[in-house]
């Protein structure tokens, strides 16, 4: 028993070092890119282009200095205009996905399984297929140019109206709703005062995935703002990448996608516990 008790102790300690070796090693991959980020930010383009290091080069500030004083693009006002894009969308997706959520899961009525199927094919529409009739639509009526314009499409999405009814489903009981009717609440106020709290798990991590999402969106916002003041920040990127040689700044283009990646990852940080609450509070049946 004792050898036996022996080996299963050192096959145990074993696997601990294998798994938390695989855990230190996807740590790494993780944090790798990021802190060469910093690196490179902190580089000038000549040293740049003598190859990789992980020294920091020490032209940080120098670097955000040209960033922000290069006149092609305007940094604050593309922060401004991706942070305007990015909580608009967000609150809109999470809200509206969360209603029709509800009404869906609460409602009985003869085309719901068929409005059901319908928003689930929705998903399977690629986001370029349905952007030509849209970006038409918008320039035909003056349109273009204008933020809103990116947030009201963000109302529809499948896929968070798909993960919100799942949600409702595993927490919400309808003696709840039931019971709220019977108090005299009236159906909004049901779902703003008492489903609205239920749901704040999923509420917060469907909300950090689409302002990251909407932050980093670069296809509809290229071709629907061209004035330097509606640009937000992945237009500007692409700016800085696409200029001519002689321009071509890498230092200033690494610093821009530092400053780029900031906001993101402040959001996350404050709202990380609620991802990780959303997610298993939803997979635990209520």
């Amino acid at each position: 028993m004792d050898k036996r008790n022996k080996r299963a102790a050192l096959q145990l300690a074993a696997a601990r070092v294998l798994v938390y070796a695989v855990i230190i090693f996807l740590c790494f991959l993780c944090l790798f890119f990021f802190v060469m980020l910093f690196v490179n930010s902190s580089r000038t383009n000549n040293q740049l282009q003598r190859g990789f290091t992980l020294i920091p080069g020490g032209h940080f500030f120098f670097n955000m200095k040209n960033a922000f004083t290069d006149s092609s693009i305007q940094i604050p006002r593309g922060m401004i205009n991706s942070f305007i894009v990015a909580a608009g969308a967000a609150v809109c997706t999470t809200y509206f996905s969360a209603l029709t959520a509800y009404g869906l899961y609460v409602y009985n009525f003869r085309l719901k399984k068929i409005a059901y199927t319908f928003i689930i094919a929705v998903m399977m529409i690629p986001t370029q297929v349905s952007a030509v009739g849209f970006v038409q639509l918008a320039y035909k009526y003056g349109l273009n140019n204008k933020l809103w314009v990116l947030i009201v499409p963000s109302i529809a999405a499948p896929a968070v109206f798909f993960y919100m009814y799942q949600y409702l489903k595993a927490t919400l009981p309808i003696d709840i709703v039931e019971a709220s009717r019977i108090d005299g609440s009236s159906e909004f106020a049901t779902f703003n005062r008492i489903v609205l709290p239920i749901m704040k798990p999923a509420m917060a991590v469907q909300m950090i995935f689409s302002f990251v999402a909407a932050w980093n969106n670069y296809f509809l916002p290229a071709l629907l703002l061209t004035k330097a003041e509606k640009k937000t920040v992945p237009i500007m990127i692409a700016q800085l990448r696409s200029a001519d040689y002689s321009k071509f700044d890498m230092g200033k283009v690494y610093m821009l996608i530092l400053l780029a990646i900031l906001p993101v990852i402040v959001v996350y940080v404050f709202l990380s516990k609620s991802i990780i609450k959303g997610v298993t509070s939803g997979s635990v049946k209520g």
